[in-house]
């Protein structure tokens, strides 16, 4: 079950991350580190500013995809070892609300992407070698499986950032 699909405009929004080059099939590998982000916070002293997030740079399902398991905090903060500072870039977002199995993530994406399209809404997305970059494509965490077990019962947000000229 998914909302309709909305725009928000988002501030600018610190974060720390660790990022992987990965494939559909090795997704564990990146999901699997969000508890070291979250100890090098708690290790620091440094509360979360909202949910977690994966954050994907660069998509080419066909090969490899570069991504960021990610956390928001309240102010900028340096990195060390494989954490790193990063900034959400502020601007318009087009964001649906799924509940359900992340598994259902790849229609539900899918159902976002068609609806901007049918709207001449632009992602802010650039063509490269290795395949798409985008500025802001994330799949915000609102569920935490400690507290919800059931995967059918997840709570996850897709964000992804439109282009600055779009419509």
């Amino acid at each position: 079950m998914s909302t309709e699909p909305s725009i928000v405009e988002r501030p600018e929004l610190p974060y720390v991350s660790i990022s992987r080059s990965i494939t559909i099939p090795t997704f564990h590998e990146i999901a699997d580190r969000l508890p070291a982000v979250f100890e090098w916070l708690g290790a620091r002293g440094i509360e979360p500013a909202g949910p977690p997030f994966f954050k994907y740079n660069v998509i080419d399902m066909e090969r490899e995809l570069e991504m960021e398991a990610g956390v928001p905090v309240a102010a900028p903060v340096e990195g060390d070892g494989e954490v790193r500072p990063g900034v959400l870039p502020a601007g318009r977002y087009a964001v649906l609300t799924h509940v359900g199995h992340p598994q259902e993530l790849v229609k539900v994406t899918a159902g976002l992407l068609d609806w901007a399209t049918e709207r001449g809404l632009e992602w802010d997305k650039s063509q490269t070698g290795r395949g798409e970059r985008w500025r802001g494509r994330l799949e915000v965490l609102l569920s935490d499986p400690a507290e919800e077990p059931d995967m059918n019962k997840w709570v996850t947000r897709l964000e992804f950032r439109l282009a600055a000229n779009s419509a």
